[in-house]
């Protein structure tokens, strides 16, 4: 006979009219037939935060097979309504949703974008070739920078962006995303991402599903570089690697190892650098960690 583990005092078992508990089966269809109710009153009010900061990853909801377009681009709608896309380092905002419902007129919502301060190093006394590299060297980074850029410009309908994101490695955080340096007066890029130090060989695994769109082990920048497609535009980028243990095309599950830390390409000492971007926009690592702890 199956056990029935006792009520906590003070609490109701949910049960069907007849007095038995209400199994799997009768609550799934009781929920179906809420869900059939409410979907004719009509569609579902769009849902989305009220607020964001810049770099932050934004999920909303809408009802299903709506058109949804963001920086003029439309927005995949999974079958449950569910839509993502990414804030920019600088992101003035606010940031504006136009959402057409199936046989409804299009609203648009605004989502107000919260400034960052952005920390600025000064670093003088950098060898010049190290600042302005030879011809021979930045034509070679330029056309591997390139390789990598062309692979965010597509995504796929997976839907490993709506996982909670677990740490890829576990280490100090040594370096953050946006952070910027000028080097002999002349600025560099902001930092894409987020290092993590950690020692040569430590495995590092997927914080997400998805699947794998580039792997290469020596670029001249980033050595040993690994990019995971999330789905619906969202990516992760794992830079500095000794190791790869995955390739292109393969589905790689939450928390499988898909490489191992390094000190390969342009890095000081062994770390990972995990960056996320929606395809062409970087957005924070460490946002989206935040967020899923919530």
């Amino acid at each position: 006979m199956q056990s029935v583990r006792p009520m906590r005092p003070g609490r109701r078992r949910l049960s069907a009219p007849w007095g038995r508990p209400l199994c799997l089966a009768a609550i799934g269809t009781l929920l179906w037939t809420i869900w059939t109710i409410a979907a004719a009153a009509g569609p579902l009010a769009p849902t989305f935060p009220g607020a964001v900061s810049q770099g932050a990853m934004v999920i909303g909801r809408v009802a299903p097979d709506s058109r949804v377009v963001y920086a003029g681009r439309e927005l995949r709608v999974t079958d449950y309504g569910t839509v993502v896309f990414g804030i920019g380092r600088d992101a003035q905002g606010p940031a504006r949703v136009q959402i057409t419902p199936p046989g409804q007129p299009t609203e648009t919502v605004s989502i107000r974008v919260t400034p960052r301060d952005w920390p600025i190093e000064r670093v003088d006394g950098v060898p010049p070739k190290t600042v302005s590299p030879p011809a021979a060297i930045a034509r070679r980074i330029a056309r591997e920078q390139a390789s990598v850029a062309a692979t965010r410009q597509t995504s796929d309908d997976g839907l490993g962006f709506a996982e909670d994101f677990i740490w890829p490695v576990k280490g100090r955080v040594s370096g953050r995303f946006g952070n910027q340096r000028i080097y002999n007066g002349t600025p560099g890029s902001a930092h894409s991402g987020m290092d993590i130090a950690a020692a040569t060989g430590t495995p590092v695994v997927a914080p997400a599903a998805g699947v794998v769109t580039f792997a290469e082990p020596d670029l001249y920048l980033t050595g040993g570089t690994l990019l995971i497609d999330h789905g619906h535009g969202i990516g992760s980028n794992f830079l500095h690697l000794s190791r790869l243990d995955v390739g292109v095309g393969e589905h790689v599950a939450q928390g499988q190892v898909i490489g191992e830390v390094g000190a390969t390409g342009r890095a000081t000492g062994p770390h990972l650098h995990w960056g996320m971007t929606w395809y062409a926009t970087r957005i924070d690592p460490l946002l989206v960690l935040e967020r899923s702890r919530r």
